[in-house]
């Protein structure tokens, strides 16, 4: 039988090309993983995890179950053309083999089955698999409709905006969103003179051959198929270096996950298949308040990415982040869009210096002996109400406390790590986790949700537990230790993006309120939380700017009509006092005034 016509060549050659070029992006990046990681493969591989991995692959590369929670909507369309290409692939290399048998047919043959049936004289038409195909067809070309619909009115979609796309991107999207139409073309011509069974083809198929000359039809046929297939091998050629790499790369990318790889602050080839699996779908755009408020809108994560990859990555780019973390949460592909963003302003900022560290020697101005350990953090220096509060509440409970800072100390060093001075920070991870080993601690409790994250993600304190004040006077509250009289005032809580989104601590903090008065919820709460906007992590944005985003914010928590807004982080409770016009406090400073004294 012939499989072989001259307009496939474009599909040919640009699949040779697209299947050469990402073997050797995979191949490299693979090889360049640093030893520790290339163990993990090995340990992980022959296990349950890459079962799981298998099952994700299935759920997000093809189905998109997240960007469904995420939009409805924008998850159908992402779905019709990923699960829909994927099954007319599927269904057409097993409708092949029902014509054909079990018998060698190369790659085009399936691809174009249906130019090659009369050529082979093949003369009956099998109606389950002409439905089928037609089908799922249609499935695609309704995702093409609403990516269409998307790119001319994106709130259609339910989105504010959409991504900004560079050449490539260009090509390959213009490539894709013809595919589909030049195959139900082709197909249809076909259908009007050979004949044909679908709904779709084979019904428009007929309807052209009733209507166009059978000269006009000749004359369109061949063409047709070289366009669908021009198109096809656009696309592919395209792809590795557009936006679109994103349906292979996102493959890799989720079993390394499962076998427990994940970025770092030191950048490494694992990344680029953060950086790659990126399919710019834009739904990072709108939770992104330098955006929704400041009108910032070439700084998000999706052109951060782009501009990495490409590697024109510049400073106002890298370092005009909140890092709130308000688009990893609503990113479907699950990217650590802040690791990525602290390793790529490391490499442009880090300035070791040994002698700057010289007044760390001998330094060591903590107070008091106990257990637990109490390490207030650079901010909650700045709000002494805490620290007050909080040496009230241990000293109800009768807490022997070790201060780490209350007379001053050495930062924690996430500060210096967001701003890409790794090697500072990394000198200050080393002086504090001396000094809480000198000190024998058991327990280490931190009012600033800043410290928390950088004591439990980059310090090395195994046997010592690490809380925030919140889950530490949460737990006093239910062991029964700490006693407090519930009052008749109206609380909204505002959750820090460092120990919300970056900590996953949400319920302690309502738990602690709720034992003293009614919590109301304002809008935006827990996981999509707004930002206060006086993150330390962006250098670009100047104090009005700021303020302009904790008033928002304060005005939305008081919109909920509550008495007291309350928070459980020094750096959101100075911008928030900016800002509002009812009390604002601290979760340990509600606590303190309502303790029960025995």
């Amino acid at each position: 039988m012939t499989f072989f016509a001259p307009f496939t060549i474009p599909f040919i050659i640009g699949t040779i090309f697209l299947f050469a070029a990402v073997a050797t992006k995979f191949v490299l990046w693979l090889v360049r993983l640093p030893r520790v990681d290339k163990r993990l493969i090995r340990h992980n591989l022959f296990t349950w995890h890459t079962l799981a991995a298998v099952w994700e692959v299935v759920r997000e590369s093809l189905l998109h179950v997240r960007i469904f929670k995420v939009n409805p909507v924008l998850g159908f369309m992402h779905a019709s053309l990923a699960f829909g290409w994927f099954l007319l692939i599927v269904v057409g290399w097993i409708e092949t083999v029902a014509y054909l048998g079990a018998q060698w047919v190369p790659l085009q043959g399936h691809v174009f089955f249906k130019y090659f049936m009369p050529i082979n004289g093949i003369t009956h038409h099998e109606p389950l698999f002409e439905q089928l195909m037609d089908a799922l067809l249609l499935v695609v070309l309704t995702g093409v409709a609403l990516a269409w619909m998307k790119r001319l009115r994106s709130r259609f979609m339910g989105m504010r905006r959409t991504t900004k796309h560079i050449l490539f991107d260009r090509v390959a999207l213009s490539a894709l969103w013809f595919i589909f139409p030049a195959r139900l073309i082709a197909e249809s011509l076909t259908a009007a003179l050979y004949g044909g069974e679908g709904f779709l083809t084979g019904s428009l198929g007929h309807a052209l051959a009733e209507t166009v000359p059978h000269d006009l039809l000749v004359m369109f046929y061949e063409p047709s198929w070289w366009v669908y297939s021009s198109l096809l091998g656009i696309f592919f050629v395209a792809m590795p270096f557009s936006r679109y790499m994103h349906i292979l790369a996102e493959i890799p990318l989720i079993f390394l996950r499962h076998w427990k790889l994940h970025p770092t602050a030191e950048r490494k080839s694992y990344d680029r298949f953060e950086v790659e699996a990126c399919s710019r779908c834009g739904i990072c755009i709108d939770p992104c308040q330098l955006q929704s408020e400041l009108g910032i809108n070439d700084v998000q994560s999706v052109y951060f990415l782009r501009d990495r990859r490409y590697n024109m990555l510049n400073l106002k780019v890298a370092n005009n982040c909140l890092m709130c973390g308000r688009c990893e949460a609503k990113c479907p592909v699950g990217i650590n869009l802040n690791t990525l963003r602290l390793n790529s302003r490391a490499k442009r900022r880090n300035i070791p210096y040994e002698g700057r560290y010289k007044y760390l020697r001998g330094l060591d101005r903590s107070s008091g002996e106990g257990r637990v350990g109490y390490f207030a953090g650079c901010m909650t220096s700045l709000t002494p109400a805490t620290q007050h509060s909080m040496e009230q509440i241990f000293k109800a409970v009768g807490e022997d406390v070790w201060f780490a800072d209350r007379d001053g100390g050495v930062c924690c060093g996430r500060p210096l790590m967001l701003t890409g001075e790794t090697d500072a920070a990394r000198k200050m991870v080393a002086y504090n986790t001396d000094l809480f080993r000198r000190h024998n601690i058991t327990t280490l409790v931190t009012s600033c949700p800043i410290c928390l994250r950088v004591f439990r993600e980059h310090y090395r304190l195994d046997g010592i537990e690490v809380l925030h004040h919140s889950e530490y006077i949460d737990r006093l509250i239910t062991e029964g230790r700490l006693s407090v009289a519930a009052d008749a005032r109206r609380y909204t809580y505002h959750d820090p993006c460092e120990l919300g989104r970056g900590c996953g601590i949400y319920d302690a903090p309502r738990r602690v309120i709720a034992a003293v008065g009614e919590v109301v919820e304002p809008k935006h709460s827990r996981r999509d939380a707004l930002c206060c906007g006086s993150s330390l992590a962006n250098t670009v944005i100047d104090d009005s700017q700021q303020l302009r985003l904790g008033e928002r914010m304060t005005a939305e928590l008081e919109a909920t009509g509550c008495d007291t807004i309350v928070t459980s982080c020094p750096l959101c409770m100075k911008a928030i006092n900016r800002a509002a016009r009812c009390s604002v406090e601290d979760i340990s400073e509600v606590v303190a005034k309502n303790i029960l004294r025995s």
